[in-house]
């Protein structure tokens, strides 16, 4: 199995993509805008990803963050509110914020549950910082560790309630970056002891996510040189030890701009560094190739915990009997925001 999340090109599977996943055997798929039409549409193509593999249990991924990041929009599905919404929510009610944040993430869950789809790359715990780049903003859950974890806590209950895994992100934090990691490097000079806060969220997650996903930041504190996807210092000792996170690691996209050199050799780095998998997004066929040429086929301890998070897409305790209350709950709980204003 090549170590790897490689994107698609269109909303069906070419000839050549098919031929190749079959024989490279990648550990999953991401989706975007460009491979999505209608529910019957992303069913049959989840379905036909599934084929390839001959196993039910595979890693489907999306990011439907809801605000901003959402790759499944109106008209066919519906729009959701932001994870600042339910931080501002949080400063009048932090029990309602915390219901809220769970219903709309079951929501969320049951949409992607539909479609085939088992991985949601929510919720973010970077602790929001003012003065930093908005490329965070208003994706994030606060701006104190307490309550990134505690809104973060119920967006993973609620995508599980629906039989979607989570994904914990951006390790070890985004939120002090005063850059988009999307378009260049961003450097954090804060000393070590100023980190710790924005440690605290996935430190306190990190038993309950079997999968959390890698920062393309540079924190000078830790390493110098390197940014944290390509750190064996950050992933090792700082995510692994001083967070405690032992499940599946991913790179956040290996062709983002903030890494430098070939796709296939940021992504053997990024594996040397510690990471499990590298997500590789921009389904363009020689990059994938090459980086499935240059892995080495993913080992058993990342087989393991892959196999574990897989195993978190379990039996769903609600179901699309559920979808309106659960939406009814959300709004009353977030327009109780307009009552105090």
């Amino acid at each position: 199995m090549t170590p790897a999340i490689f994107g698609l090109a269109g909303p069906a599977l070419s000839a050549e993509e098919r031929a190749f996943f079959r024989e490279s055997d990648p550990a999953g798929y991401i989706l975007f805008g460009r491979n999505i039409v209608d529910r019957e549409q992303v069913r049959a193509l989840t379905d036909d990803l599934r084929e390839i593999h001959g196993r039910e249990a595979l890693l489907v991924s999306i990011d439907q963050e809801g605000g901003r990041v959402a790759r499944m929009k109106p008209p066919v599905w519906p729009a959701f509110p932001p994870a600042g919404a339910f931080a501002e929510l949080w400063q009048l009610a932090p029990s309602s914020a915390i219901e809220a944040a769970r219903c709309n993430a079951a929501v969320i869950g049951l949409d992607l549950a539909e479609v085939g789809i088992s991985v949601d790359y929510a919720p973010l715990l970077d602790v929001r910082h003012p003065g930093a780049h908005d490329v965070i903003g208003d994706r994030a859950l606060g701006e104190q560790p307490m309550q990134v974890a505690a809104l973060g806590r119920a967006v993973l209950d609620g995508l599980a309630a629906a039989g979607i895994a989570g994904c914990i992100k951006h390790m070890p934090g985004h939120g002090r970056a005063g850059a988009d990691s999307h378009k260049e490097l961003p450097v954090v000079d804060a000393p070590e002891a100023a980190l710790e806060a924005d440690l605290e969220p996935f430190r306190t997650l990190a038993s309950r996510a079997a999968i959390g996903m890698t920062a393309h930041v540079r924190y000078t504190a830790w390493d110098g040189e390197s940014p944290g996807t390509l750190s064996a210092f950050v992933v090792g000792e700082i995510i692994r030890r001083r967070i405690g996170f032992a499940g599946l690691l991913l790179s956040d996209d290996i062709d983002m701009q903030a890494l430098s050199g070939s796709i296939a050799e940021r992504s053997l780095r990024a594996i040397e560094a510690g990471c499990d998998l590298v997500l590789n997004c921009w389904a363009k066929m020689d990059d994938m190739i090459a980086t499935a040429e240059l892995l080495p086929p993913l080992g058993a301890e990342g087989a393991a915990r892959l196999e574990r998070a897989l195993a978190t897409c379990g039996e769903p305790s609600v179901g699309e009997g559920d979808r309106e209350q659960l939406v009814q709950t959300r709004d009353a709980l977030l327009a109780l925001l307009q009552g105090s204003a």
